[in-house]
């Protein structure tokens, strides 16, 4: 995954975007390979890249301005950090098939009234800072994760729990990654993202209180290594949002779908 260049001008639609971007389209070195490879945390020499993607990420808010956003690429890591886009992997002793991470993340859910009509007179909803743990399982047929983030930051003080499956093959110059994913995002997550304060409730806006809500992500990634240090990508992916997500005034659609397309050197 990669760093995030500074970007304190930029409104939370266009930091959406990127996280979006950052967070599907970039791979540890291990994935960058042509042949597939156990990962090995503590016995990876440092590597890098630099590449260029573009990524549209169709937010559920009701008449959301959704745009294509180019932006770059840069990925670092090395045998106890992982630079993952908007966060850090700091890498733990490896306990047998298990690869065990302390994560911090910065997520760029929030939004600004102008961004869309109905939104107009809901207060700014911030991103967090996301710190916690995820374990991934190696058992040589998939591979298995659970992450549990935390909101460090007060924003919305809330938790979310993510278990996910995927799997890598190579076939020839292809690299094809399905994976399918549960997140529960508990009450104050949903309720900060997506609930409406008596003061901002307007009429065809009803005040509402968000619930725990899950939600269920299918997405694929497809590689091509143009060359051994080559290598473009496609990834799409959509999320079926929970009950209590969909249920709010806020919400028009019951899915999120994102496409991201870019290409990455490796150094």
């Amino acid at each position: 995954m990669t760093h995030l260049p500074n970007t304190p001008s930029c409104s939370p639609r266009r930091l959406a975007a990127m996280a979006a971007l950052l967070t599907l389209a970039t791979a540890p070195a291990s994935l960058w390979a042509q042949q597939p490879q156990q990962p090995q945390p503590h016995a990876q020499e440092p590597a890098w890249g630099l590449g260029l993607a573009v990524s549209t990420d169709r937010k559920p808010y009701r008449s959301f301005d959704h745009k294509v956003q180019p932006l770059p690429l840069v990925t670092y890591e090395n045998r106890w950090i992982s630079i993952m886009g908007p966060g850090v992997d700091f890498k733990l002793p490896a306990a047998g098939p298990l690869d065990l991470r302390l994560r911090s993340r910065f997520g760029f859910e929030g939004y600004e009234a102008k961004d869309s009509p109905h939104l107009a007179g809901m207060a700014e909803r911030k991103g967090s800072l996301w710190l916690g743990a995820v374990a991934t399982w190696h058992t040589g047929v998939v591979d298995l994760s659970a992450e549990l983030l935390a909101d460090a930051s007060g924003h919305s003080k809330g938790h979310q729990l993510t278990l996910q499956a995927e799997r890598r093959f190579q076939a020839g110059a292809f690299d094809i990654t399905p994976r399918l994913a549960l997140q529960r995002q508990d009450r104050k997550t949903v309720d900060y993202y997506y609930g409406v304060e008596n003061h901002e409730a307007r009429p065809g806006r009803a005040a509402y209180a968000g619930s725990a809500a899950m939600n269920l992500q299918a997405g694929v990634r497809v590689g091509y290594t143009l060359a051994p240090r080559q290598w473009m990508f496609v990834d799409l992916s959509t999320t079926r949002l929970g009950n209590a997500i969909k249920n709010s005034p806020l919400v028009g659609q019951s899915s999120q779908p994102a496409v991201t397309a870019g290409f990455l050197y490796r150094f």
